[in-house]
């Protein structure tokens, strides 16, 4: 493809690092050489590099400010570049060649980072989209982008992915995380850092762990049964850990079970580093530390953005002899590691560019958004829209003349451009064809348009953003609007906006539903490919939409969002589809759900065991299918494996929960085998007794589907 050229060139900086460390590690070791560096300087000099600039301290009282001092205060740091780079920087040594490490925020691209006024990037597709791709490949390339866009903007350090589970819906960061379950998140996660890292920036993987909502994030006291901790809430880091190598974690700012996440010994010392062997080093979320102590023995090694416990205060403790020196030198030895081994300390190694290729990363984030859009509903097969004796279409919406680039809060991009619905819309059909907008805020008027329109498109906006969480329904009156203009004229199509799930009590009169989400700056241009059928859409739902709000497993205040500034997981391992399976609720569209302009068949289900049940990642099974593209256009199937592990009265299992899955390329006609992966970890449970994995034992069911309540083929293990 001619879009990723410049990206592979890009690209070869990568590989010189890996050929320079892999030369350099023979005569002495990274870690060694991070070492010399610790012993050399001076108990200021290293109290300096575990913490964020001095300045950044200037933005810890923002979240009390009115909305009229927040307003001054960003325009007082615009006004002053400078101010803006030491928010968001760990301060190098000048005297000993130490480089400063700049931070940026993702994950939809490069946000917040080197400057103010904030730089312009490439607006990705939202993270929930790219889960939606259901493609490991494509993930890869998101990280690539967001790596080299990083680093051209002089950025080191890169806030993403973020990988928290969709526990509730109504999270207001739902949108930058891959979705409701942990084995899709993880493996998403792993593409997306092996990008960026490949691009000699450091991945941070955050908010570590269950930062699940966002009101009372700063307090709320979460408290997860050890069970569904380690099978929910962990597994998306364990993954990122393990598999993917990552760099650096964030702490979150709650609480779990008690401390608070950056003073949490059991998660940063007994899981991070003792059980998962880590060997990165850990930032806090900016304002997410609370003590000095505590932070600096249970594990925290940068507080961000300011010094406010780890400047004066830890020097204080060294000092006294309340914190070692050594560990002090430990977590500047852990940064200095990752810094040196991807390159940050020899960046006259890398060819990096001076400008973003902003069409070629621009058409790389419309195909991401292409692939990831999700058809709900196409009654009648309305669906490719035909312009053969089309003469008009209304397109209805708020926003029909600005593009749904991102959501709201820290991970909001400058985009290098946008494509608006309208005009996408309008270069899309050409001249012969009229274009005419309402906004629907008047209901006749809208009615009126539909009556006389051949076609009618509505674009329903719901933005969300980081600071509050969110219902998951339009206002009663943009409700009415999309009934009465479905009545009006029953060639209507609904493109969701959003990014999260959304009830619709119009669903049964709107013939064709697509779920756009936040489509990135190219949104004008992905939505009408799939409308006309330039694309078939191929997304899946990576989280379940409820019919009511009352369906949801977090469905009372004790769980959601808590009560006195405590959050009861009580739902357990029972979160998104699991609890639907268990308590026998239909959804309104399932996880996994999404439908084609063509149709697949399922035949010849195979169970080959690879390898001796373990409870690592290791392959044990092999399940391989055949899939016949049996429609008359070409397309795209993701193919989903479940496992229906055996249930005891001490350890309830799940009915099913997602243990595989390939996304599949066919022509009309065409027959492919596929054969996915089954890890050992997919056969396990956590012990609470022993603290441990355990394999289960007896049947477990196999199977094959193209969404969670959409089962093809099945089959058995015994183990």
């Amino acid at each position: 493809m001619k879009y990723m050229n410049k990206l592979i060139k890009i690209s070869l900086s990568g590989l010189l690092f890996s050929i320079f460390m892999t030369n350099s590690m023979a005569q002495s070791s990274v870690k060694d050489k991070a070492r010399a560096l610790v012993s050399q300087l001076t108990l200021e000099e290293k109290i300096s590099q575990v913490h964020g600039g001095d300045n950044g301290k200037l933005i810890r009282g923002v979240s009390k400010m009115t909305k009229e001092q927040i307003k001054a205060f960003f325009e007082a740091m615009t006004k002053n570049p400078e101010l803006g780079r030491i928010y968001r920087i760990v301060n190098g040594i000048p005297r000993l060649n130490i480089p400063s490490m700049v931070v940026t925020n993702g994950p939809s691209g490069v946000a917040m980072g080197n400057g103010l006024p904030q730089l312009p990037a490439t607006a990705l597709p939202a993270p929930i989209v790219l889960a939606a791709t259901w493609d490991l490949t494509a993930a890869n390339l998101y990280g690539k982008i967001q790596g080299v866009e990083a680093k051209i903007l002089k950025n080191q350090f890169f806030e993403a992915p973020c990988v928290n589970i969709a526990r509730d819906p109504r999270g207001g960061r739902t949108f930058e995380a891959y979705g409701e379950d942990p084995y899709l998140s993880g493996k998403i996660a792993v593409a997306d850092i092996e990008g960026i890292q490949h691009e000699g920036v450091l991945a941070n993987v955050k908010h570590f762990a269950a930062n699940n909502q966002e009101t009372n994030r700063m307090t709320v006291n979460e408290i997860i049964g050890e069970r569904t901790l380690r099978e929910m809430y962990l597994p998306a880091f364990e993954a990122s850990v393990i598999q993917g190598h990552v760099a650096s974690l964030m702490t979150a700012y709650n609480k779990i079970n008690g401390p608070y996440c950056s003073e949490n010994d059991l998660l940063l010392n007994k899981i991070l580093r003792d059980e998962w062997k880590f060997d990165g080093f850990l930032t806090s979320d900016f304002g997410a530390v609370h003590s000095t102590v505590p932070s600096a023995l249970y594990g925290l090694d940068v507080e961000m953005p300011d010094n406010f416990y780890f400047g004066d205060s830890l020097l204080a403790a060294v000092k006294a002899g309340k914190v070692p020196e050594s560990v002090i030198d430990d977590k500047i030895i852990r940064r200095y590691t990752k810094m040196i081994e991807i390159g940050l300390f020899d960046q006259n190694m890398a060819i990096i560019p001076t400008v973003i290729p902003a069409k070629e990363n621009g058409l790389i984030a419309r195909k991401i958004s292409e692939e990831g859009t999700v058809l709900l509903q196409n009654k009648n097969s309305l669906l490719p829209l035909k312009l053969n004796n089309m003469k008009s279409i209304a397109l209805i919406g708020k926003k029909f003349d600005k593009a749904e680039a991102g959501g709201g809060g820290s991970s909001h991009v400058v985009p290098l451009y946008t494509v608006s619905p309208l005009q996408g819309l309008k270069e899309r059909v050409g001249s012969q064809i009229t274009v005419e907008t309402a906004t629907g805020e008047d209901i006749d008027q809208a009615v009126a348009l539909a009556k006389k329109s051949d076609v009618v498109v509505i674009m329903l906006n719901l933005l969300t953003s980081e600071g509050m969480d969110n219902d998951i329904a339009f206002d009663a009156k943009t409700n009415e609007m999309v009934a009465k203009v479905a009545k009006a004229n029953p060639k209507t199509v609904v493109v969701l906006k959003t990014g999260s799930a959304i009830v619709m009590p119009w669903v049964n009169e709107v013939p064709s539903i697509l779920e756009a989400w936040f489509p990135g700056e190219e949104d004008g241009n992905s939505v009408p490919a799939i409308l006309f059928g330039d694309v078939n859409p191929s997304g899946k739902l990576p989280l379940t939409f409820p019919k009511d709000i009352n369906d949801v497993p977090t469905n009372t205040p004790e769980q959601f969002p808590g009560v006195n500034l405590v959050a009861n997981y009580s739902e357990g391992i029972f979160v998104g589809y699991r609890h639907y399976d268990k308590k026998n609720i239909e959804p309104l569209f399932a996880f996994g759900h999404g439908l084609s302009y063509t149709s697949f068949d399922y035949k010849n289900i195979k169970i080959n065991q690879a390898a001796n049940i373990a409870t690592d990642y290791t392959t044990v099974y092999n399940i391989g299918l055949n899939i016949t593209n049996t429609g008359k256009t070409a397309g795209a199937e993701v193919v989903q494996i479940y496992l229906g592990l055996p249930s005891s009265t001490d350890v309830e299992q799940a009915p099913k929960k997602l243990a595989g899955f390939a996304r599949i390329e066919l022509k009309a006609g065409e027959t492919k085998h596929i054969a996915i992966p089954l890890e050992g970890r997919s056969f396990c449970y956590w012990d609470i007794n022993s603290h441990s994995w355990k394999i289960v034992k007896g049947i477990v069911k196999v199977m094959a589907g193209s969404s969670s309540r959409d089962i093809r083929l099945n089959g058995t293990i015994e183990l």
